[in-house]
């Protein structure tokens, strides 16, 4: 059976009983509303206008790939792939062969890997998760909707304000932190690791399970903020041995492949653990998450599917597939 069938057995045979994943699975269709309807309705006329496969086909279905911003790079390699399995299996239907495509961009992403898209939570005292990114792609309102989902899974939380010099992002952060029901750290002006220093004492003190640290995204100067980041991780380390537990990247999906670059420059600097994707209910450019995973290897760990504090969602390739290509199954 083709990973395909699989994903549409389990989700039309198998009735998703369960309120919670029946919610997240809309959350996922709504979230990919923009994307599915630019891509999918655009591969369904292209299995109208050529019933068999053909050069032209092919030609099409590559820019229709570059288009979802799936990214050259993987395209040409899924390009390869398609047509090597087109050959030996002698596909000439091009109904059948959108399956194919399915199961080959689901191989794309799990690439025979166990992915770790799951967080590492710390088996005694707080998980320390460390929150970088580039300003304006949604940093505060994510570590606000992290802070959220956990306190709805009875965690005690601790916001940090490490991006201490940006006007107004201390006071943002501490203002979040009173809408969610947070514990709260943060200076201004003051040296970032100093206030990481204190605020980690205080979430030993509180006793907090999850504790989360914003950081400055000032990506113009690499070495300084390389500087800054290795600074916090040592500081970070040595109050709570093997933190930060985690080091999530905020990227903003309707920024595309610039996107893409960003994560290649924070990867350089700091050891990224996974990815947050926000804002990919905006684009119709659902394919960067593809991208991402094909070309920096680190697996998106939460997508934000809506405005909502209840929008940001575990990252579940299945769920993802589904909500791409649920039209065609």
């Amino acid at each position: 059976m083709s990973l395909f069938s699989k994903i549409k057995e389990k989700f039309t045979k198998q009735k998703i009983d369960e309120p919670k994943e029946k919610e997240i699975l809309e959350t996922y269709d709504k979230g990919l509303e923009k994307t599915r309807d630019e891509f999918v309705s655009k591969l369904n006329l292209l299995g109208i206008k050529y019933t068999k496969v053909s050069d032209e086909y092919f030609e099409e279905l590559e820019n229709l790939l570059i288009m979802a911003d799936i990214g050259v790079n993987t395209v040409f390699s899924f390009m390869d792939r398609i047509k090597d399995r087109v050959k030996k299996e002698n596909i000439i239907d091009t109904k059948y062969l959108n399956e194919v495509i399915v199961d080959e961009l689901f191989i794309i992403y799990v690439n025979n890997q166990s992915l770790t898209d799951k967080i590492n939570f710390a088996e005694d005292g707080p998980t320390v998760i460390l929150v970088v990114g580039v300003n304006g792609v949604g940093k505060t309102t994510t570590i606000a909707k992290l802070a959220y989902k956990y306190k709805e899974m009875g965690k005690s939380v601790m916001m940090i304000a490490g991006d201490t010099f940006r006007a107004g992002a201390v006071s943002q952060l501490k203002l979040w932190s009173e809408r969610v029901g947070t514990d709260f750290y943060g200076k201004d002006e003051s040296d970032p690791a100093g206030v990481i220093f204190d605020g980690l004492h205080k979430a030993i003190d509180n006793k907090n399970d999850i504790v989360l640290i914003d950081t400055a995204g000032r990506l113009q100067n690499k070495v300084n903020l390389m500087a800054e980041l290795e600074k916090i991780n040592k500081v970070i380390g040595r109050i709570i041995p093997d933190a930060p537990h985690e080091t999530l990247l905020i990227i903003d999906a309707t920024t595309g492949q610039n996107g893409i670059m960003q994560a290649k420059s924070f990867k350089e600097i700091t050891n990224i653990t996974g990815i947050v994707l926000t804002k990919l209910d905006s684009t119709a450019k659902g394919g960067i998450v593809l991208a991402i995973k094909e070309e920096v290897n680190i697996p998106v760990k939460f997508v934000g599917l809506g405005e909502k504090m209840t929008d940001l969602e575990t990252f579940d390739i299945e769920n993802y597939i589904y909500g791409l290509f649920k039209d065609l199954m």
